[in-house]
């Protein structure tokens, strides 16, 4: 490797260790999103679940003050519901900017591997101008060398 690639190779290892730190992030993000989610749909299951529970016991008969307890703990239910729909959105908008983090790092340790590739082929086509160069030399020593017809 030509010491002139040092420090573009230590850029790349710092975007991709930038890129997998966000990549760790995103998947943090995404693990806390389905939670979130999942509680989400828990609570909401529980809160189906209780209002059914109310449905059948007014079909049943039920007393006023069990009626309000009913009609309170729902409210209190909806109230939470309320509360885990506002932390999804939160987290979706934490995983979108995380997302986003890590496509921006994405995208600097893709302009740094291109940057490297061009380098590489330059120094590629150096080489190969070189080479060429050495053996037209060669040719044309040999060819200099060579007695012409009249001097045999």
């Amino acid at each position: 490797m030509s010491q002139s690639n040092k420090p573009l190779d230590t850029l790349i290892d710092l975007a991709r260790d930038s890129r997998d730190q966000a990549g760790q992030a995103l998947a943090g993000e995404q693990r806390n999103a389905q939670q979130v989610a999942e509680q989400l749909a828990a609570l909401s299951g529980y809160r189906q679940e209780y209002a059914d529970k109310l449905n059948a016991a007014m079909r049943d008969g039920i007393d006023p003050a069990t009626m309000r307890n009913y009609q309170q703990f729902l409210s209190s239910l909806d109230e939470a519901l309320e509360r885990a729909r506002r932390a999804v959105a939160a987290q979706e908008q934490r995983v979108h900017r995380t997302r986003q983090q890590w496509q921006q790092e994405q995208r600097k340790l893709n302009s740094y591997d291109t940057l490297a590739e061009r380098r590489a082929k330059e120094q590629q086509r150096k080489e190969q101008r070189r080479e060429q160069n050495i053996s037209d030399d060669l040719v044309n020593s040999r060819l200099a060398r060579r007695p012409t017809r009249g001097e045999r």
